[in-house]
């Protein structure tokens, strides 16, 4: 007796094809407000909604993103209503990206193909300075599969009307983590597709550390050692690390040393302005530090940590890159950052996406993220698919340096 299966999954797949083809091309149901800066919104409602998020969302942060912020890139927002009440906050950025910008040496030859003709508008719901989930915020209680049905409608919204811009080629929905990987599932039925990222990694504070010191009681022998080699080295080289109290009067120099770090980088798409790092020590006097490696009046190395609620971040980093291939200058800066987590009494140190194996050395572990992307042609969307499939990342070393 012949088998009616295929016929059932054919009929299933073009029937779920259908109902995801009509669910984009009608409203969700829910008002939206657009604005170019946050500050046009309800800032009330804003604040409620992001007041228990990261300090990525919060319309202090913001505004420096878009006074300081990198040259390519317009902040764009949304606040999402069913009826009166505010259940979501959206925070996004329109990108212009040139294919200068991006990779000079693709992994393959299609996607060497495809970065021939980038000149394009992108679309980021999230932030390209930093990593984690800091798009998107959900009142409390909400059913957030159903608000991420808005996100999308909020996200079509923004792209439309940013048409005299031109139009935007790619959408991207950035860093989603775990606790929300279940409900952005719902971004599929908008023709999203799921790409994972390298992980961030992440530090957790014991809460017996009451300062580095001990940190490192806390390592193996080994790794005790190697730490405080790099201490030994650094210094023997003549640098000393600290904290930089004058962050605007040493602006331009962070700023080179930043870009020597960040010329090396496989993805250029968005570059940090001269006077990013100053603002933000304005705008978080508390909450933001700036550690230095200065040799006598020279400085050869620097990076930032903020605090966002109890992580610190170890956020943006630079150093001179012939000082740094005789002394170990950036294995000692990721532990300056170590150190102010400790001293800021928070619970974990988020240290990024990029070198992974002397993170894990430290002790982080990887924290899993994903991005969903969307283009504006869906017959396109086949193709955005290939492309991802083409695309690796590495994988985080398993260490385990604690006793």
């Amino acid at each position: 007796m012949a088998s009616f299966r295929p016929v059932t999954t054919l009929v299933k797949k073009a029937r779920d094809a259908h109902s995801r083809h009509r669910d984009r091309h009608r409203p969700t149901g829910f008002g939206f407000a657009l604005a170019d800066r946050v500050d046009y919104l309800d800032g009330l409602a804003w604040d409620s909604l992001t007041a228990q998020d990261s300090v990525f969302l919060s319309r202090r942060y913001l505004r420096v993103l878009e006074d300081c912020g990198p040259r390519n890139v317009r902040q764009r927002y949304a606040l999402v209503f069913r009826g009166r009440d505010a259940v979501a906050a959206v925070a996004a950025q329109a990108v212009s990206a040139s294919a200068a910008r991006l990779p000079k040496e693709a992994p393959s030859q299609v996607v060497s193909s495809a970065l021939k003709h980038v000149d394009q508008q992108i679309l980021v719901c999230g932030n390209l300075l930093s990593w984690g989930f800091h798009g998107v915020a959900f009142a409390p209680g909400v059913d957030r599969r159903e608000i991420w049905a808005a996100v999308a409608d909020a996200l079509y919204r923004i792209r439309r009307a940013d048409r005299l811009f031109g139009d935007t080629d790619l959408v991207l929905v950035k860093d989603v983590t775990d606790p929300h990987a279940a409900d952005a599932e719902e971004l599929q039925r908008y023709s999203y597709r799921p790409l994972e990222t390298e992980p961030n990694m992440v530090l957790d504070i014991r809460p017996s550390w009451r300062g580095y010191d001990d940190y490192l009681a806390g390592l193996t022998a080994n790794y005790r050692k190697a730490a405080r080699n790099i201490a030994r080295d650094t210094a023997a080289a003549g640098y000393v690390v600290e904290r930089l109290s004058n962050v605007e009067g040493h602006a331009k120099v962070l700023h080179d040393l930043y870009l020597q770090v960040h010329e090396r980088q496989k993805f250029r798409v968005v570059t940090l302005a001269p006077e990013f790092v100053p603002a933000l020590a304005d705008a978080f006097p508390a909450d933001f530090r700036v550690t230095v490696a200065r040799r006598d009046s020279e400085i050869a190395g620097f990076v930032t940590t903020l605090r966002d609620g109890d992580t610190a971040v170890g956020y943006y980093i630079g150093f001179d890159s012939a000082a740094n291939a005789g002394t170990p200058l950036y294995l000692r800066l990721l532990h300056a950052v170590v150190q102010d987590g400790i001293e800021m009494g928070c619970r974990r140190v988020s240290l990024g996406r990029t070198a992974l194996e002397p993170k894990a050395r430290l002790g982080a572990r990887p924290a899993p993220m994903r991005v969903w992307v969307r283009h504006r042609v869906p017959a396109l969307n086949v193709v955005v698919r290939g492309l991802l499939r083409t695309i690796s990342h590495e994988d985080a070393p398993d260490r385990n340096p604690f006793k």
